[in-house]
């Protein structure tokens, strides 16, 4: 067998002359195309235009990965539209270059396969991937401002059908290989066990080529239905992402409506488009956000922790969930409370979250035998981690601390939920106060991506890089913060919902014009659902801990709705009525630019906190404070994140 040698590839071609072709790129622990690598692939197939193998088959020389898409870090090296459609241009005529080769071609995948990975696996006549937990496909695009530019929005049309591959591309969701099989992005799988060289060279030999959608979907791709679905599309879409915040699957939308039966025309549109796009402010500044997710998962690349058990105490609505939280992650999780008819609601509502996350009967029955109810919290002695989620109470909290502590494995982390007592104060009750650490998650826990890793002066650096370790593997972000009033999250989010119950109760301004005006801002939810949706008594207990003098008015006003039972949505009554979960409004009335200066009165104190937090050194720096604030509240993340947007709006009033 012979070989050729590459930086980032390597081709050999075996005694029936088939060529294989390995992508493994140096310095990397995962495949991505970087203009370096897909340089060199022009090379490698200028080689094979000019001399034909028998076949050619495409791999990844990286174990259980194939690749991730584009570099992303190379799209801030783009300076202008016309340098970002030269780019695309060059890709296109590559990936055309390789649809074209004179033998037949087979692609094996397995592990993430992903945007340009993806659109470069459809230029190959027959796809094969491995069905295991680790392989996934998709284009993920949408998330970075952009849609699929390397000829992928034309190509999946083509082998999939409108009806299947638009949704993928819209929703940027990943796909089970089973699933892309289905779909007909994948025309064969292999098992866990099974050898995918094999299974390639078969494919190859036979000249195996991948059929398209069938007629229905060429009828679905016809002009007239064309306009009918992507009006269709256009509506659902906008019901999750404002246009004007977030244009990128608007635009694919209209280039399908445009032109989505003719493959060329489509891809001339993702020069225009997708060029466009790229050197966007929204694009700019969501792949800042990119990054930032990958700076929070540093902190815990740290550490080597990594937990089999958790024990849990406390098992209400945070305790509950964050223990079903830990199982649906393959954790093994002891849940103690003070007896078992506090433990079953827990129980009943794991149940419901795993019937969502996982796919079938067997696996929920595995799961809710990994939601262990334990009164008598017999499982401290074998957890790695020891989440305390009790009532807010010092007291109560360390005396729990002094029963436990004697227990815990000497490696064990221990942590509260706490959302607001100080660290320095509750570690008091341990002999080893260095090891306590805060864990604080954010209700709903299934949905909220971001935990604060609280720590003070005394905190063990171990045991925060460990937090951060545990957090990874529960695929939730973490964020170092130091123990303070309100840690940063709740800090900042207290006085923009104090400002909003101000506005609200004294000014009289509608509930529905803020929640309004939030949104339009970028924000995920209003102010006033969002008080609906938290629950008002814990709103109630937020600012007795952090609204101080000023919030004796909007505690009154609180104070009367929870006196009448009136918490929220969890109750069906709050500042809205919820019905089916959803609360009621009437329609806002006012105009946008009253919207506007709605907004920029509620944003105020959010922003001002901001500025106050990092100035007292709660996070790192600027970058880890904006990373926070918007997996923490949600801060529209089109603007890069608020103490980004400020200084761009500062950047742009100087200039």
């Amino acid at each position: 067998m012979s070989e050729i040698g590459y930086t980032h590839w390597s081709l050999e071609t075996d005694m029936d002359g088939v060529s294989w072709l390995t992508l493994d790129r140096q310095g990397e622990s995962a495949n991505s195309l970087s203009r370096e690598v897909l340089t060199e692939l022009g090379e490698i197939v200028t080689r094979l235009e000019n001399e034909p193998p028998a076949g050619l088959v495409m791999m990844s020389g990286k174990p259980g990965s194939f690749i991730v898409g584009a570099d992303v870090r190379e799209f801030d090296d783009i300076d202008d539209k016309e340098q970002a459609a030269d780019f695309i241009r060059g890709a296109h005529q590559l990936f055309n270059r390789i649809e074209n080769l004179r033998c037949p071609t087979v692609v094996a995948i397995e592990g993430y396969c992903l945007g340009g990975g993806l659109e470069l696996a459809l230029c190959f006549d027959w796809r094969i991937a491995r069905n295991d937990d680790r392989t996934r496909l998709g284009f993920p695009e949408v998330k970075l401002g952009i849609y699929p530019g390397f000829g992928g929005s034309a190509r999946s049309i083509r082998q999939c059908g409108p009806l299947k591959a638009m949704p993928l591309m819209l929703s940027a969701r990943n796909l089970r290989a089973t699933q892309a099989r289905g779909m007909g992005l994948v025309d064969e799988l292999v098992g866990p066990h099974s050898e995918l060289r094999w299974a390639a060279r078969r494919a190859v030999l036979k000249g195996r080529r991948s059929k398209g959608p069938g007629k229905l979907a060429s009828v679905q791709n016809m002009g007239p239905a064309r306009g009918f679905l992507a009006g269709q599309m256009r509506k659902q879409t906008a019901a999750k992402a404002n246009p004007d915040h977030y244009p990128a699957p608007f635009e694919l939308i209209d280039a399908w409506e445009q032109c989505g039966d003719d493959t060329h025309a489509m891809m001339t549109e993702e020069v225009e488009r997708v060029s466009r796009l790229i050197t966007g402010d929204v694009s700019r500044n969501l792949r800042r956000i990119f990054f930032l997710t990958e700076r929070l998962k540093g902190y815990g690349k740290k550490s080597d922790f990594r937990a089999r058990r958790v024990h849990v105490v406390g098992a209400g609505t945070m305790g509950g969930d964050i223990a079903s939280w830990c199982v649906v992650q393959g954790l093994e999780v002891t849940l103690q409370d003070r007896e078992m008819k506090y433990i079953e609601p827990a129980l009943a509502r794991a149940r419901g979250l795993f019937k969502k996350r996982l796919k079938t009967p067997d696996q929920v029955a595995g799961a809710m035998s990994r939601l262990i109810p334990d009164v008598e919290g017999h499982g401290v002695a074998r957890a790695d981690v020891v989440i305390e989620a009790i009532f807010e109470n010092a007291e109560a909290k360390m005396d729990l601390y002094r029963a436990i502590e004697p227990k815990l494995q000497k490696h064990a982390l221990i942590a509260t939920n706490t959302s607001a007592i100080p660290l320095a104060e509750l570690s008091e009750a341990l002999e080893k106060p260095e090891r306590l650490i805060g864990l604080h998650f954010f209700n709903p826990v299934s949905q909220m991506p971001l935990v604060e890793v609280v720590h003070d002066e005394a905190t063990d650096a171990n045991a925060i890089s460990a937090g951060a370790a545990f957090c990874n593997q529960i695929s939730r972000f973490p964020l170092p913060v130091k123990s303070s009033p309100g840690f940063l999250v709740n800090r900042v989010l207290s006085p923009y919902m104090l400002q909003a119950l101000h506005l609200h109760h004294a000014e009289g301004i509608p509930a529905e014009d803020l929640d309004r005006a939030a949104t339009r801002f970028g924000m995920p939810m209003g102010p006033v659902e969002l008080a609906d949706v938290v629950g008002l008594d814990i709103g109630l207990q937020v600012l007795g801990t952090l609204g101080g003098e000023a919030a004796v008015s909007e505690r009154d006003l609180l104070q009367e709705y929870v006196d009448a039972g009136n918490l929220g949505k969890k109750t069906g009554q709050g500042f809205y009525e919820w019905e089916k979960g959803k609360p009621k409004k009437d329609d806002s009335s006012a105009s946008p630019r009253r919207l506007q200066e709605i907004a920029e009165r509620l944003m105020e104190p959010y922003f001002d906190e901001c500025q106050a937090a990092l100035e007292d050194g709660i996070v790192e720096d600027a970058d880890v404070l904006d990373a926070g604030m918007v997996f923490g509240t949600g801060f529209a993340p089109f603007r890069g994140g608020p103490l980004h947007y400020l200084a761009k709006v500062d950047g742009d009033n100087a200039s």
